[in-house]
């Protein structure tokens, strides 16, 4: 019952610092323009990438924190300026990367899916304060449970895109980006704040 009870209360804060179901727009609005091969690809390299973000943080992160001198509000600030620099470029030219660059669309599924969206620095700032207060164990379980979540909804994308149909997607898509803007503005604020703070 210890390990159950651990398990939940480890869960919940990383499901609600990952935002499984608010990430699947913005996979969509990144996706919306390759093919379904090419997305299935992009999913299990967001979660591979998400995946290996998250153990080698747990494992190093306090470390190479404390000897480079970052501090959670630096990636918040990162994250922010990746965010938002992509979100203009979608808004502006209507595309995330060029299709014919296929190098670069395969970078969506690290850069911004696997990290700042799935493991930014929500999750990671999360990861950092359950590893104080629980079991590494039981924290990665909760970890794993909540990237396998997310694997399933993004793997759910081509269904949700059939059913928006194309007009559909591409409204979706624009609001999304605004929306992702601003998400890209609150985490560089929450950076310059927790910086002046």
């Amino acid at each position: 019952m210890e390990i159950i009870r651990e398990l939940a209360l480890t869960f919940v804060p990383l499901f609600f610092a990952m935002d499984a179901v608010g990430n699947l727009p913005i996979f969509l609005a990144l996706t919306q323009e390759v093919g379904a091969t090419r997305r299935r690809q992009t999913v299990n390299l967001a979660t591979l990438t998400a995946l290996g973000v998250g153990l080698g943080f747990v494992a190093v992160g306090k470390a190479i924190f404390s000897l480079l001198g970052i501090e959670v509000a630096d990636f918040l600030m990162a994250g922010g300026i990746i965010l938002l620099i992509l979100a203009i470029r979608y808004l502006i030219t209507g595309k995330i990367v060029e299709n014919q660059d296929l190098s670069a669309s395969e970078t969506v599924g690290v850069v911004p899916l696997g990290t700042p969206l799935v493991v930014g620095p929500a999750v990671l700032a999360t990861l950092l304060l359950l590893i104080g207060q629980y079991r590494i164990p039981i924290v990665l379980s909760s970890f794993i449970l909540n990237l396998a979540i997310q694997w399933v909804l993004f793997k759910q994308a081509d269904r949700i895109v059939n059913f928006l149909g194309r007009t559909g997607a591409n409204a979706v898509s624009k609001i999304v980006m605004l929306l992702l803007a601003a998400i890209a503005v609150k985490m560089i604020r929450e950076g310059v704040l927790t910086i002046l703070g």
